[in-house]
């Protein structure tokens, strides 16, 4: 008999289609309030995974995150973020998903299923030792994902993974597994759920370390963040304003768009002050 994943076990939920607005809100709510303690179970897991990124980026590598469906687009949404929230020049943080450009909106039939195509798709960016390979995967059997890191690990290239289900597939090929279980979905298999919530967390604690450690950082700011549109402007003259000690905000929102960060807009002004 094979066992079912934990991930598509049967709900703890029934006839939801009988459940009041309310009832499927406060049951959603409760099922989601489990998510923050299974990650943080995984605490360890994740920061071994950390540490090894952060050594590999110091030394001129680049982090991959590979995936298929929801798994593939919240590693392709989190590598998105990170040029114009910390200024990381584009391709140091790197989202692959089963089916290409055209499945971040549109399910592509099978692809997930092709075991040879997510080591084809990391070639294409010149995937190489020197970089970190995450494969995403709320299952833990997703051909694609698998056969990506099976081809990394044949390669030298050091990979980890992001699963929901204990002693996954995916688990025994990567060399620093990450395993968030977050039991059975409120509406059965539909792991875009609790499992996605599960993996955005743990993205979010992934990126934003890795990006502390590497010092685009200061504080609690992010002041390397680029400055695309009027809030993050208006985000960034503030931040100028309070470690310089310059009142004038026309002033400060001048000096940080002549600089293009405000890193280097307050760097700009520190040494004068002989701070």
């Amino acid at each position: 008999m094979i066992e079912t994943k934990i991930t598509e076990q049967p709900s703890s939920y029934d006839h939801l289609e009988k459940m009041s607005i309310s009832e499927l809100l406060v049951s959603m709510n409760k099922e989601d309030k489990k998510v923050p303690l299974a990650v943080e179970a995984a605490i360890p897991q994740i920061e071994a995974l950390i540490e090894t990124i952060v050594d590999c980026m110091m030394a001129g590598g680049r982090l991959f995150y590979i995936g298929a469906g929801t798994s593939g687009r919240l590693g392709i949404l989190d590598a998105s973020e990170i040029p114009p929230t910390y200024g990381m020049p584009p391709g140091v943080v790197i989202g692959v998903i089963a089916g290409g450009n055209k499945a971040i909106t549109t399910p592509v039939e099978n692809a997930e299923d092709d075991e040879h195509q997510g080591w084809l798709d990391l070639l294409a960016h010149n995937v190489n030792q020197k970089d970190v390979v995450v494969g995403v995967a709320a299952s833990g059997t997703t051909p694609y994902v698998m056969g990506a890191l099976k081809h990394c690990k044949e390669n030298g290239i050091a990979t980890g993974s992001i699963s929901c289900n204990p002693g996954a597939a995916i688990s025994k090929l990567a060399d620093h597994p990450i395993e968030v279980i977050v039991g059975p979905e409120f509406v059965t298999g539909s792991t875009r759920m609790k499992s996605g919530t599960a993996q955005k967390l743990v993205l979010n604690m992934i990126s934003t370390t890795v990006m502390i450690q590497l010092g685009r950082v200061e504080g609690n700011r992010m002041v390397n963040m680029q400055l695309t549109n009027d809030k993050l402007v208006d985000r960034g003259t503030r931040m100028v304003m309070e470690k310089t000690g310059i009142q004038d905000y026309e002033v400060a929102k001048k000096m940080l768009l002549e600089h293009g960060s405000v890193k280097r807009a307050i760097e700009s002004v520190l040494p004068k002050n002989g701070q």
